[in-house]
């Protein structure tokens, strides 16, 4: 069993950098949350999309030096239901971190004097950050949104102001929490041939091709919710999936347009030094 980690106290003291997996925005408007979690006493605010990049990077280096068949593993919920209901695919299971431990490593690396928070939109994400050594906290939507009340943060008072996040911004990989998320940003198409990667959501449906496999597939990109991230269990929103959908997209698309300073983007020589390979499941 995990031995889970010690709850916040608010407001913060100490040096804390909290991490939000990117379907954060389907439950929280930005810029304004960037100030809520500021006003908790979050030093640093940063996005996992900068890990999803580097994991992309590898997930590239795998799928074109070789001809096997590989299961994505960004989705620790079909990391553990293959594990333990369809075990004979374990040795297909792409032995790269998640995104969310990848991000983790480049905090501990570039904020070494701060405790590491991440906040998680299912229980899936919260069990794999309670067993990971790179993570101190986690906190999910739903307690997120219970901490601003409990803590009297109003968002709405932010009007007009403007918040960044800190260092390693990423534009392309917002799109990480929707269904095919990926297969869109790690440039699949460049290295396989459309017939020969699929894009899955819903365990039953992961279950189902699983079983019954297509030969020609050679990697099967799949989330445990419908949906993907944003189908996530501890999401605040009761909105159908296509308007949770809609949200990522023009926030996606806000993000392009915006003015990012140099020193703010996710280039990749951030990350310099550090394994984001993984030798089991």
């Amino acid at each position: 069993s995990v031995k889970k980690k010690p709850k916040l106290k608010f407001p913060l003291k100490g040096k804390y950098v909290i991490m939000l997996a990117p379907a954060f925005v389907v439950d929280f408007k930005y810029p304004k949350i960037i100030f809520g979690l500021r006003k908790l006493g979050f030093d640093k605010v940063v996005e996992v999309t900068y890990g999803a990049k580097m994991v992309n990077r590898e997930y590239h280096k795998i799928l074109s030096s070789s001809k096997e068949f590989f299961i994505a593993t960004t989705c620790p919920g079909i990391v553990e239901t293959i594990k333990n209901t369809l075990p004979k695919y374990k040795k297909n299971l792409i032995l790269v971190d998640s995104p969310m431990v990848a991000m983790a490593k480049i905090c501990h690396k570039t904020y070494p004097k701060h405790k590491v928070v991440f906040l998680s939109p299912c229980d899936f994400k919260r069990i794999e950050a309670e067993s990971s050594n790179y993570v101190d906290y986690v906190i999910d939507f739903k307690e997120l949104k219970n901490i601003l009340i409990e803590n009297k943060i109003d968002l709405s008072k932010f009007k007009g102001k403007e918040a960044k996040f800190d260092k390693f911004y990423n534009d392309y990989t917002k799109i990480y929490p929707l269904s095919g998320g990926l297969s869109k940003t790690a440039r699949i198409r460049k290295i396989l041939d459309e017939s020969e990667y699929t894009c899955i959501d819903g365990i039953k449906n992961v279950l189902k091709f699983l079983k019954k496999p297509n030969k020609k597939i050679r990697f099967l990109d799949c989330t445990f919710c419908e949906g993907g991230c944003i189908g996530g269990p501890k999401m605040n929103s009761t909105s159908p999936i296509f308007i949770r959908k809609r949200k990522i997209i023009k926030y996606s698309n806000l993000a392009k347009r915006e003015s990012i300073p140099e020193e703010h983007k996710g280039l990749v020589e951030k990350s310099k030094g550090i394994s984001f390979r993984k030798k089991s499941f």
